[in-house]
């Protein structure tokens, strides 16, 4: 029997060690190395920026774009996070903020005001990561062919709702656009709400019992439930927290565009998904940080503002993108063979 006069390790459940952490752990430290390879990289896009356009890439206005576009995905990348992290993928999260976007813009509900505008989305958001959640952790369904069901459905049910149409907000709920309108110190009241988004999956991840179940379920599910975890309910509660993010994401990209639409979030799965492997989550799960997947993100952001402000091609932005991605990848296996006993 252990002594309870003693401190306890930084450990998840009996037999189960939490990846990420510093300290004597290698793991850890491969973290911080990684974290510092996306700094270095984010330095470097930054020298480009003020080598290629100075007067407009170093401009306060351009930093408050950066932020304002990274604050939505940011937001769904942090949900992705915990789901990848707890070894699942979620290919439905542009759709299920679509669907909330529209849900939430529609003439019913906005007859009570902008409150109930947001706890609307929020809700939706919830409720649908929820229906994911059961699907997967108890309809045993793969969480690929799941999500991706989700997608199309989500999607056709926002068509459906909306008629295809762009569903604007009514003045009297301009409360929900001031989000976007109002600055406090420069800064846009969305990129704090996303700011605070972080901080909290930050602090969930690594200060409570959920963040060491979530490490514990995507680095070995049997040794999980050997140690006492309802693997299944857990999984469960990940969809739902990825469905919640996309709620808060609905509320934001209704205040940047005033608009509820069926074609909100767009192929966001595929840039909250790449950022969260730029920043060294294993797809595999079990290995990954909150930090790593928003700086993973605000390559991505860097990249795009880069390519606009120097009139490049969108396709040449998608291909480079995509070899970002297979970069990331294959340096995520060579450290994993590296680590190999």
């Amino acid at each position: 029997m252990s002594d309870p006069t003693k401190p306890r390790s930084d450990t998840g459940p009996p037999g189960i060690a939490l990846p990420g952490r510093a300290g004597g752990n290698p793991l850890g430290r491969l973290t911080e190395a990684g974290h510092m390879g996306l700094l270095v990289a984010i330095a470097l896009l930054v020298v480009v920026g003020l080598v290629t356009k100075p007067a407009a890439f170093a401009t306060t206005s351009n930093l408050v774009s950066i932020l304002s576009l990274a604050a939505t995905i940011g937001v769904i990348t942090v949900g992705a996070t915990f789901v990848i992290i707890g070894g699942g993928i979620d290919l439905s999260v542009g759709a299920i903020m679509a669907l909330a976007s529209v849900w939430a813009t529609t003439v019913a509900t906005q007859e009570f005001g902008p409150v109930v505008m947001a706890i609307c989305a929020i809700l939706v958001g919830t409720g649908t990561g929820l229906v994911n959640g059961l699907l997967i952790a108890y309809g045993r369904l793969v969480p690929f062919i799941a999500t991706l069901a989700m997608l199309v459905a989500a999607r056709g049910l926002a068509q459906r709702m909306s008629d295809r149409k762009t569903q604007l907000i009514q003045p009297e709920n301009s409360a929900i656009v001031e989000l976007s309108t109002t600055r406090v110190l420069g800064v846009p009241l969305l990129v704090y709400i996303f700011a605070l988004v972080v901080a909290l999956g930050w602090v969930l991840l690594n200060r409570t019992t959920f963040g060491r179940r979530t490490y514990a379920v995507g680095g070995n599910p049997e040794a999980a439930r050997l140690a006492g975890i309802d693997v299944r309910r857990h999984t469960m509660l990940l969809y739902a927290l990825s469905g919640l993010c996309c709620g808060i994401a609905a509320v934001l990209i209704m205040a940047r565009t005033t608009t509820g639409s069926s074609t909100h979030g767009d192929l966001y799965e595929l840039d909250a998904i790449a950022a969260v492997i730029i920043g060294g989550t294993l797809l595999t799960g079990g290995r990954g940080t909150i930090i790593g997947s928003i700086l993973g993100l605000l390559i991505f952001t860097l990249i795009t503002n880069l390519f606009i402000l120097n009139g490049l091609n969108t396709s040449d932005q998608l291909i480079a993108k995509g070899l970002i991605i297979v970069v990331a990848v294959l340096l995520q296996r060579r450290n994993l063979k590296e680590r190999a006993p």
